[in-house]
């Protein structure tokens, strides 16, 4: 009977091991989360116009246009729009995948860094470094409260009709 309790013993050490080493790995999460939470990565266009601002998942929490922004032609807007969030959610979705592999891409011996990068590369039909280089270098930028205007006085002097002039 002592044998049987001595390797029931020896298992729940080796358990008691395997829970601890467990606790190391993941000792970071809680930072982790939190620093997921305050992730943000700012993309401006080549043309400076246009700037999006996306958080970790790739979730777009801003857009900012500048005057000369809104006097472009509608469909070079968009167009130009659209890049720009495109790079600012995929550099958004690498910085996150590295915090990933900071805190747990050893423990479980992945990166999420790589994994990432072919995905995008693939998806997005261009290298990563051609994506951010076309817009510039992509800004952490810390939370911030936006700006509260009056729209009718930043757009009153365009029509919604489509006029490319101001009207006076």
């Amino acid at each position: 009977m002592s044998a049987d309790l001595e390797r029931l013993a020896a298992e729940f050490e080796k358990f008691q091991a395997k829970i601890k080493q467990a606790e190391v790995k993941f000792a970071g999460v809680g930072e982790m989360q939190d620093r997921l939470g305050q992730l943000e990565a700012s993309v401006t266009s080549p043309d400076r116009t246009v700037t999006v601002t996306a958080a970790a998942g790739g979730t777009v929490t801003g857009i900012q246009l500048t005057p000369d922004a809104v006097r472009q032609p509608a469909p070079a807007l968009a167009a130009t729009i659209m890049s720009t969030l495109t790079a600012a959610v995929a550099e958004a979705v690498r910085r996150q995948a590295g915090i990933v592999d900071e805190t747990v891409g050893a423990a479980f011996g992945l990166s999420a860094t790589e994994q990432v990068r072919q995905a995008q590369e693939q998806n997005l039909g261009t290298a990563v470094e051609e994506l951010t280089s076309h817009h510039g270098k992509a800004q952490a930028q810390p939370k911030a409260r936006p700006v509260k205007r009056d729209d009718d006085e930043y757009f009153g002097d365009y029509s919604v009709y489509g006029d490319e002039e101001p009207r006076h």
